[in-house]
């Protein structure tokens, strides 16, 4: 199949050379056009604008890091949704905000052109390996001309209704629980440690014990062992945060509050680039430590 991705960064590049081994025609767009050398070499064409690289294609994938990159590359002055043909289908794989979606979807319809919603649960890793789990929202029709290639790049497909920005909600919601299973796993770390108990050893016997979970697993992991390169980052999971609160309007979340504040903080302090789990983690032993000293 011919089709397009625009956003290379480690997801994009981890998904575009799984089409590329699946035997797809792939054209490739990135801000940053160094990132797209190792495709080119594998075949890939190259574009040199986001609208050289939709013109023509029936599909066209984004990987975008935030609903800015993604309204400047598709809803821009130079955007590609006057560039794009009609009746073809703009997938977005990016967690982005049920506002936005709505919006894509709206606009995409007033071309006559479909949008999808399928973002991804899985870190740069996993998507290397083929095994994102993908949430989709988006016609019938339009789901179907695309499953394979969303196939190709996944271990699982969720369809979660016709409406996109209803997946986009499902992967707020996931991405809040993994947040709210960090901060779990700190507080439960720095308990352990004021216990004299090794957090690894705590890890190891309550996961096994409990959850048997290898998202405790390699979360815990991560927390007690710092990734040099982080998978996600402390800004994106305060984006991430940020979306699902702005999602759930005037529902009360105290637990999303807490969560938020804590990331913030984190930012604040400097650890924006840092590891998602690690940022969380070191505002947990933060919070510990200064609330000991208030009530001392």
């Amino acid at each position: 199949m011919r089709l397009a991705l625009l956003g290379l960064g480690k997801m994009g590049t981890a998904v575009a050379r799984l089409w590329q081994k699946s035997g797809h025609q792939l054209t490739v767009w990135n801000r940053t056009a160094k990132a797209a050398e190792t495709l080119a070499e594998s075949g890939a064409h190259v574009a040199a604008t986001s609208s050289e690289a939709v013109s023509g294609l029936p599909v066209v994938f984004t990987m975008l890091s935030d609903d800015a990159a993604i309204k400047a590359v598709v809803l821009g002055t130079n955007g590609i949704l006057g560039a794009m043909s009609e009746d073809a289908i703009h997938i977005s794989l990016s967690t982005i905000s049920v506002n936005l979606s709505r919006l894509l979807t709206e606009s995409h319809q007033q071309h006559r052109q479909h949008f999808v919603a399928a973002p991804v649960f899985g870190r740069p890793h996993i998507a290397e390996q083929g095994k994102l789990w993908i949430a989709v929202g988006g016609a019938a029709n339009a789901v179907e001309r695309i499953r394979p290639l969303l196939q190709a790049i996944s271990r699982g497909i969720t369809v979660v209704s016709d409406q996109p920005w209803q997946a986009n909600a499902l992967k707020l919601g996931g991405n809040f629980m993994i947040s709210a299973m960090i901060a779990a796993l700190s507080e439960a770390f720095v308990f352990a440690d004021a216990q004299g108990i090794d957090p690894a050893l705590f890890l190891e016997t309550v996961n096994s014990a409990l959850f048997q979970s290898a998202f405790y697993a390699q979360y815990g992991h991560t927390i007690l062992n710092p990734p040099e390169l982080p998978g996600g980052t402390v800004a994106l999971g305060s984006k991430d945060t940020a979306l699902f609160r702005e999602a759930a309007d005037t529902l009360h979340l105290p637990l999303a509050d807490y969560i938020a504040q804590q990331l913030h903080r984190a930012e604040e302090a400097g650890m924006k680039d840092q590891d998602w789990a690690v940022g969380q983690y070191r505002m947990a032993q933060t919070t510990a430590r200064r609330d000991s000293g208030e009530k001392g």
